[in-house]
């Protein structure tokens, strides 16, 4: 297949609704219509726990790192730049999946599949930051707000100091980072009004506990 067909099969693979299926599988549930309505792996831990939120943001991971990683060896020898692509398509396929009328995820998980292929250190890094605020704060959004960040600086400093690397990856690193901040604008909202619930409290409040 020509690189542009692989493209195409990235966004397909990306566009997988993991965690529709799961809810509606498992669970009995359209996840659209359940917490933040969002299709990603922490409404999954809101809805249904940890044990089943877990896989789904494994295979979340896969739909990235797949295309990334083993796309550019079946692609023809296509010029530089085409893994990074392939990410990207992964990426905008789980945002936007066409089997979910052009919704999805926030692209936290699968963004990190891809750059597990296309720069791992990042990934290690950004995860670090995500434990970091996430055991400080609480807050999924506030940590993958900052993980965002985090990779692309990672990624671009990291040329930087080598004096190489790829341009493509860090263009998609930033890129990446800013599509997952302007993805979560409405966390971002409710941060600024201090109204942004911790994940602990969503789970009590959902089994109907106290405080």
């Amino acid at each position: 297949m020509t690189p542009w067909l692989w493209l195409l099969a990235a966004y397909f693979a990306g566009s997988l609704p993991t965690s529709y299926v799961v809810g509606k599988a498992i669970g009995g549930m359209d996840l659209r219509r359940e917490g933040s309505g969002n299709l990603g792996a922490t409404n999954v831990y809101r809805a249904m726990g940890l044990r089943v939120a877990v896989p789904v943001a494994l295979v979340d991971i896969g739909k990235g790192w797949l295309p990334a990683w083993l796309f550019p060896m079946l692609d023809g020898g296509a010029a530089s730049g085409w893994a990074a692509a392939y990410g990207a398509a992964a990426i905008l396929g789980h945002t936007f999946s066409c089997w979910m009328r052009f919704r999805g995820g926030k692209g936290v998980a699968t963004a990190a599949g891809a750059f597990l292929a296309l720069s791992p250190v990042a990934v290690l890094a950004a995860a670090a930051v995500w434990v970091l605020v996430f055991a400080g704060r609480g807050i999924v959004s506030l940590a993958s707000i900052a993980a965002a960040v985090a990779l692309p600086a990672v990624v671009v400093v990291g040329n930087a100091v080598r004096g190489a690397g790829d341009p493509w990856v860090a263009g998609l690193a930033v890129l990446s980072g800013a599509f997952i901040v302007w993805a979560h604008r409405s966390n971002i909202g409710r941060l600024l009004r201090g109204e942004e619930g911790r994940i602990s409290d969503d789970r009590r409040a959902r089994r109907g506990e106290d405080g």
